[in-house]
């Protein structure tokens, strides 16, 4: 006899649950060893992650004391960046609009997050706007709908805006927020990016910034700061202190990820004194940076 309605959709809720903790691969009759794999599969990312993080270019994170001294005439990014690191250079560097950028996001094939994926998650808000605040991935409700910051921690981040009179959904750009994670595609399970990540989509969001054009940027959580300012030290140490990125030369604000807020509600009253930084840069009070 055929499978009930109810039953079915128990069975597909059970699973989307699983799905949604990273359960996203069917088991095949060998036993396969994911941690080795994982470890093969990281180990050359990792290096060259690892020489770009270090040479931090001109004050990025050196400002902040943050990162050690680059080598003198070594490419930020690092000679051992693999190919597909290049590719996402030459990609970037081609888009001349915010639409070609997406497109050329989208149908970048260096990254195997894209597979597991459900959505391409490029941006929400107004392009033009003052402000761009930069995150670092998407997460389940981001995956499923498509934007940036909706689920809790986007809910949680419209609320910080709007206490500093900004809105994604505002009309006119000196009161508008426009939104973007440094990653397009959802890390299985929302694990964090690895470093090696971060920096294969960073010519991506540095192009972003280029073609959004905001006044400053709003760098939330370590992955986000870490990629943007190539900088070493966690965000407990890099927050509330005004940075100049490069190459962009715009002024950055680190502050911690509204999901990281969720979790350590004490902190939100350094999240505040930041948010109160950036409503003093809009008006015209600095930063010296």
């Amino acid at each position: 006899m055929a499978d009930s309605p109810g039953h079915v959709q128990a069975l597909l809720d059970a699973l989307a649950w699983q799905v949604e903790f990273g359960a996203d691969e069917a088991i095949g009759e060998v036993p396969v060893d994911r941690f080795a794999e994982s470890a093969a599969a990281d180990a050359a990312p990792s290096r060259a992650a690892a020489s770009a993080f270090a040479a931090a270019p001109r004050g990025r994170a050196a400002a902040t004391g943050a990162a050690p001294d680059a080598r003198p005439g070594q490419d930020q990014r690092g000679p051992e960046a693999p190919a597909e690191a290049a590719s996402a250079r030459d990609l970037a560097a081609a888009a001349t609009t915010l639409e070609e950028l997406a497109e050329a996001m989208r149908g970048f094939e260096g990254s195997p997050l894209k597979m597991g994926a459900r959505n391409f998650v490029f941006a929400d808000g107004l392009p033009g706007a003052r402000v761009m605040v930069i995150g670092e991935a998407p997460g389940a409700e981001e995956d499923r709908i498509g934007k940036p910051f909706v689920g809790r921690a986007g809910q949680l981040l419209d609320r910080m805006l709007a206490a500093i009179g900004l809105a994604r959904t505002a009309p006119a750009p000196e009161d508008a927020a426009y939104i973007a994670n440094i990653l397009p595609w959802r890390p299985p399970g929302n694990r964090t990016p690895s470093d090696a990540e971060a920096l294969l989509f960073l010519p991506f969001i540095e192009r972003h910034v280029e073609l959004a054009q905001p006044d400053f940027i709003l760098a939330l959580g370590n992955t986000a700061t870490r990629a943007l300012l190539g900088a070493t030290a966690g965000i407990k140490r890099l927050r509330g202190r005004w940075v100049r990125h490069e190459p962009t030369g715009l002024p950055l604000l680190p502050s911690f990820h509204p999901a990281y807020l969720l979790r350590q509600p004490a902190d939100k009253r350094l999240a505040w004194r930041d948010l109160l930084s950036l409503r003093a840069a809009l008006d015209g009070a600095g930063p010296e940076v």
